[in-house]
């Protein structure tokens, strides 16, 4: 009779009711996501996909002693409770779909969308009001380039369909890949044609030093030389055929954009092509979210209407552009635009 009275009072409580609801629709999925999160980037998923383990064990794996795990069972508890984790005794194993699913191999770069997203598209969007308010910006050194260099590989089937469709086969071709990022697509290309040369550049130092250690891994590194570099500083020297710039333009302000563009094409041989791939503005919540962190960066800009950079890139001097969708139903786009 207890309970039946409290659910009663529940009922007619609404703010209980409110509360109820929240917790089940907004606040529960808000703390998977966290506690996912960082499951996955401390190493968490992938030492309990080994085997199950004690929190002591686990406290030794993560580098602390075995001490801190009481500290640590408390934290292992909320995953039992999300369901995300289970225990037999005194040690935690996998057991939710979702943890399982992020240490299955050939699924780093969803994890990696979600590491990015809770901790730092989603510290944008809970900040953005103060940050306005008080006139604070975001930074680079506000991104993790290594985190937004896998996570963005989630893209990686259709950018390189779209790197099929543009690469020479049968001559040799040198290749500028801007904003490398982990030194996938200069990869690809170079497998398409092993007679293609080039250079790779990012802008952040740590992910120019990871794409040379990938480059080097796959034995391309005496075929593609990788720095840091922007592209506004690079000096025309001998000309690339292919210029490949992938989910990164909106790192350039809209200002800024037509005359990025055009050292773009300066760079080119005559007749060669720029493909830039990016998703456009017309997309879902998580892209008006990157949207939003862009718009209170110190640096770039919001993400491209697709008719717009069209525009700027026929502004640019490229002509025969076009821009192809490159998943069904999504603003995922690449143009392509020839060094006339």
């Amino acid at each position: 009779m207890s309970n039946l009275r409290t659910m009663a009072k529940l009922v007619g409580n609404r703010q209980g009711v409110l509360l109820v609801s929240l917790w089940r629709r907004v606040l529960t999925p808000v703390c998977r996501a966290a506690f996912l999160t960082s499951a996955v980037h401390n190493g968490v998923l992938r030492l309990l996909a080994d085997q199950p383990r004690t929190a002591e064990e686990l406290a030794l794996a993560l580098g602390a002693p075995a001490e801190a795990g009481p500290r640590l069972r408390g934290w292992l508890d909320v995953g039992v409770e999300l369901g995300e984790l289970g225990r037999r005794g005194d040690r935690y194993r996998l057991r939710g779909r979702l943890s399982r699913a992020l240490v299955r191999p050939g699924n780093e770069a969803v994890a990696a969308s979600l590491e990015q997203m809770v901790s730092y598209q989603i510290p944008a969007l809970l900040h953005a009001p103060a940050m306005i308010k008080d006139g604070r910006r975001l930074t680079l050194g506000d991104m993790d380039g290594e985190v937004t260099a896998r996570a963005s590989r989630v893209l990686e089937p259709f950018i390189e369909a779209a790197i099929e469709r543009v690469v020479d086969r049968g001559r040799p071709v040198r290749l500028l890949d801007i904003g490398c990022g982990t030194g996938v697509y200069s990869r690809h290309a170079a497998r398409l044609n092993p007679l293609l040369t080039g250079l790779a550049v990012d802008l952040q130092q740590d992910v120019a030093d990871q794409a040379a250690a990938n480059l080097a891994r796959w034995g391309l590194a005496d075929r593609v030389d990788t720095r840091r570099a922007d592209l506004r500083e690079l000096e025309p020297g001998e000309p690339f055929d292919l210029v490949m710039m992938h989910n990164n333009i909106y790192y350039f302000s809209e200002g800024e954009r037509v005359a990025v563009l055009e050292r773009a094409r300066r760079l080119l041989a005559p007749g060669g092509r720029l493909l830039l791939t990016t998703s456009c503005r017309d997309g879902n919540v998580g892209l008006r979210i990157l949207n939003l962190w862009f718009d209170l960066a110190d640096f770039g800009g919001p993400l491209p209407h697709h008719h717009e950079l069209l525009a700027q890139l026929e502004g640019a001097g490229f002509t025969e552009v076009q821009a192809t969708r490159l998943m069904p139903g999504q603003a995922f786009r690449a143009f392509v635009g020839v060094n006339g």
